[in-house]
C-alpha cells in the first residue's frame, strides 16, 4: 500500500472519528448545560425554603418569648399577691395562668418554695416548664439549617456540571481542529487528545446524580 493511499485511509478515519467525537460531545454537552440549568433551579428552591423555615423560626420564637413574658408577669403577680396574704387576688391571678405554665407551677409548688430553702428559684427552671412554641422555633432552624446544606450540594452539583460543559467544549475544540492538521500524525494526536477529554469528562458526569423532575 503506498504512502498517499494510507494517508487517505488516515484521513478518513481521522474524519470519522472527529465527526462521531463532535456530535457526541455536543449532545453531552447539551446535556450537561440542562443539568447545570436543573441543580441551579433546585438549589434556588431549597434555598427558599431555607429561608421561608427560618422566617417561621422567628416568628415562633417571638411568640415564646411573648408567651414567657407573660407567664413571667404574672407569676410575680401571684408571688406578691401570697406574700401580702390576699387569697383573692392570688387567685385571680392564678387562674390566669397558660395552661402550658400550669404544670410547672404545679411541680414548683410540690417542691415547697416557700419553706424549703433548696426548692427551685421559680416554675421557669422547672423542666415541666415547656413552650410548644420554643421547641417549634427550634425545629424549624434545625430544618432550615439542614436544608442550607442541602443547597449547598446541590451548588456544587451545578457547578461540577458547568465544568462538564467546559470539559465537552475542549473536547469538541480538538475535534474540530484536528481535521485541519496538514500532517495525518498530528491530526491523530490531536484527536486523541480530544477522545482523551471527553471519555474522561464523560466517565466523570456519569458518577452526578441526575435531575429529571418536573
Amino acid at each position: 500500500m503506498s504512502s498517499s493511499t494510507q494517508d487517505r485511509q488516515t484521513a478518513r478515519w481521522v474524519d470519522t472519528t472527529a465527526a462521531i467525537l463532535l456530535a457526541l460531545a455536543a449532545v453531552a454537552t447539551a446535556w450537561s448545560s440542562y443539568q447545570a440549568s436543573r441543580w441551579t433551579g433546585e438549589q434556588a428552591q431549597t434555598f427558599s425554603a431555607a429561608n421561608a423555615a427560618r422566617v417561621e423560626s422567628t416568628k415562633e420564637a417571638q411568640l415564646a418569648n411573648s408567651q414567657q413574658q407573660v407567664d413571667i408577669e404574672l407569676f410575680m403577680q401571684w408571688v406578691d399577691a401570697r406574700l401580702t396574704g390576699d387569697d383573692t387576688l392570688e387567685q385571680f391571678y392564678q387562674a390566669r395562668f397558660r395552661e402550658e405554665f400550669r404544670p410547672a407551677f404545679r411541680a414548683w409548688l410540690g417542691t415547697d418554695p416557700f419553706n424549703e430553702e433548696s426548692a427551685p428559684s421559680s416554675p421557669f427552671v422547672m423542666q415541666e416548664y415547656v413552650l410548644a412554641s420554643k421547641e417549634e422555633a427550634e425545629e424549624l432552624e434545625t430544618k432550615a439549617n439542614a436544608t442550607s446544606e442541602l443547597a449547598k450540594v446541590y451548588v456544587q452539583r451545578a457547578t461540577n456540571y458547568v465544568l462538564g460543559v467546559v470539559l465537552f467544549a475542549v473536547a469538541l475544540f480538538f475535534a474540530g481542529i484536528s481535521i485541519r492538521m496538514p500532517r495525518p500524525g498530528l491530526r491523530m494526536g490531536v484527536l486523541a487528545v480530544g477522545v482523551a477529554v471527553f471519555i474522561l469528562a464523560a466517565a466523570w458526569i456519569a458518577t452526578f446524580p441526575i435531575s429529571l423532575s418536573i
